[in-house]
């Protein structure tokens, strides 16, 4: 494709700027700079269009710019902008009942509004030892809960989030995830629910009293740890012990969320009940929008004023809000992301016949991912090789991204507004790219 030389030239200008005022730490998934998007698609300061399935990392599952929230946000942004604590705005009230509707129809829950999903996660804690009384939380290993001082504390990945030196913060303790692909030496694969469950239990006998655990915090399937699912049984098992210490399940949803894996919730695929959940991401179509939901007994031991901030809840950021939610029911998201997910797994199943290097597909719905090995018997990561995949995938005009312990999973975040033709082209491409990488 031939571009002019007028984008060429502010793509340049742009990368000099951005080479002057944009610390390196701050990393992208991919060298191009974003001007535009709809719908699946994405387009770059060049003019090159892109079929987007990573999706902001997810947080676009019903697409860039949909109609319905544009326009709520058009509106709102016309009437009001701001109030913050100072009083509650309408837009709140309504997307706090219709969200605590969705989490557990006709119960009791109530919602507090935030900006990010690891500020979420910090006042799921602080709301958790207020509940309880105890100072302790329990994560588990692989798990990615932000990079905060709590949040990276709590992620099981050590770089980059545990690299700074000085202390992490304290009463933090790490139980062993089930990872089916990747389990412990000696555990069979029938035996890992059971191995992890126990290891929870010595845990407590251990490192920390049982009743100093404040809350036990778990992702459904484990987002950057490498869409990593859970045997059945884990989930339940989890929420067993907690219920026998006598502390709190948090259920960290932000990427897991919101139809990612065909279900409103990933909690959903297994019988039990968060009594804290954190969701964010889609909540509202890339807006600054998380939130915290749990029943009126937990908030009510909560101290008056302890949790909150200025911007949480913003009044643009409620109504792209309302109008995700107006958009799950009227085109009926979550029935598609069923199909959506078959086929793109379908795809990525075919990949793994034809590949060695293609060591695992994973998921749930339309939040999958298959992860790169140089060789199947001895299962060395293929970061390098993964990197490798994501490069040809953008050149052919497709957006993927890695994730995983050791960076070597390439996850597929196809929105679920995509019709069939987008999805075919889409897998298309990254089928030719993996072809093109392992070669």
């Amino acid at each position: 494709m031939t571009h002019g030389t007028g984008l060429a030239q502010e793509t340049e200008d742009l990368l000099a700027l951005k080479e002057r005022h944009i610390p390196t730490v701050y990393q992208q998934h991919h060298p191009t700079i974003a001007v535009s998007g709809e719908g699946v698609w994405v387009c770059d300061s060049e003019g090159r269009r892109y079929l987007d399935f990573a999706g902001g990392i997810g947080v676009l599952n019903v697409g860039q710019r949909h109609p319905l929230v544009v326009q709520a946000v058009q509106q709102q942004a016309a009437r009001l902008l701001h109030t913050g604590p100072v009083m509650l705005h309408d837009g709140y009230i309504r997307l706090a009942a219709r969200l605590a509707e969705k989490v557990s129809p006709g119960g009791d829950q109530q919602v507090l509004f935030l900006n990010s999903g690891a500020e979420a996660v910090e006042n799921a804690v602080k709301i958790a030892r207020h509940a309880t009384g105890r100072p302790a939380i329990i994560a588990f290993e692989g798990s990615f809960h932000g990079r905060t001082m709590l949040t990276s504390t709590l992620t099981g990945k050590m770089a980059p989030y545990k690299t700074q030196p000085g202390a992490m913060a304290p009463e933090i303790h790490h139980a062993p995830f089930p990872n089916p692909y990747r389990p412990p030496a000696g555990v069979a694969a029938a035996d890992l629910v059971a191995h992890c469950l126990e290891s929870l239990e010595r845990l407590v006998e251990t490192r920390v009293p049982p009743d100093k655990v404040a809350a036990v915090i778990v992702e459904p399937l484990q987002g950057e740890g490498g869409y990593i699912v859970p045997p059945r049984g884990f989930l339940s098992g989890v929420q067993d012990f907690c219920k026998r210490i006598g502390a709190l399940f948090i259920v960290d949803e932000i990427q897991t969320g919101y139809g990612r894996t065909g279900k409103m919730f990933a909690s959903e695929w297994e019988p039990i009940t968060p009594e804290i959940l954190v969701v964010g991401k889609s909540l509202a179509d890339g807006l600054c929008l998380t939130a915290v939901v749990a029943s009126k007994t937990i908030w009510d031991r909560v101290y008056a004023g302890d949790v909150g901030g200025t911007y949480g809840g913003n009044p643009v950021a409620c109504a792209a809000g309302l109008a995700v939610l107006d958009v799950f029911e009227s085109e009926s998201l979550l029935d598609g992301a069923e199909s959506i997910g078959s086929y793109v797994r379908s795809r990525l199943d075919e990949l793994a016949d034809r590949f060695q290097q293609v060591g695992d597909v994973r998921g749930l719905g339309t939040m999958l991912g298959m992860e790169m090995v140089r060789d199947r018997q001895n299962k060395i990561p293929a970061n390098e090789l993964t990197a490798e995949i994501v490069a040809r995938a953008r050149e052919k005009g497709l957006i993927v991204i890695k994730a995983g312990t050791y960076g070597n999973v390439v996850r597929v975040l196809a929105p679920l507004c995509a019709s069939r033709e987008e999805l075919e082209t889409g897998m298309g491409m990254l089928v030719d790219a993996v072809a093109d990488a392992c070669h």
